[in-house]
């Protein structure tokens, strides 16, 4: 009977060889993640309340820009996301995933700034209402 369920892949030979191809992380490997967390964090608090920049336009630009760069950062680092996780499929899912939060967006910015240029009613059309 022992013979037969090793022969299903339950015996001691098989179990360490279950997790194939998944990336396992170290200590080393977390707190690089935690530091280049932290200090994608600090470097934006401090662009804004040291108010580095003139234009609030180009802090929110930068800060977008460090934003990105800490998405990647948890990515790599705690969730273990590469091209060789899952033959690959969580990463084909990701990029489908930005994609369309990408459309959804711009789409949605651009039927905004288009209702709010033409619904609103102009300082010459105001002058000339009764």
């Amino acid at each position: 009977m022992s013979a037969g369920h090793d022969t299903h892949g339950h015996g001691h030979d098989t179990d360490d060889h279950h997790d194939e191809g998944v990336p396992h992380s170290t200590l080393k490997g977390y707190t690089i993640g935690f530091v280049l967390s932290v200090i994608l964090t600090v470097i934006p608090f401090w662009l804004v309340m040291g108010k580095v920049f003139e234009s609030s336009s180009t802090t929110a630009l930068v800060i977008l820009g460090f934003a990105a760069v800490q998405i990647v950062v948890h990515m790599i680092y705690f969730l273990h996301m590469n091209t060789k996780v899952e033959g690959g499929w969580s990463m084909l899912a990701l990029i489908f995933t930005l994609v369309l939060v990408v459309i959804t967006l711009a789409g949605s910015l651009w039927v905004m700034y288009h209702l709010n240029h033409n619904m609103m009613p102009s300082l010459h059309d105001m002058k000339n209402m009764p």
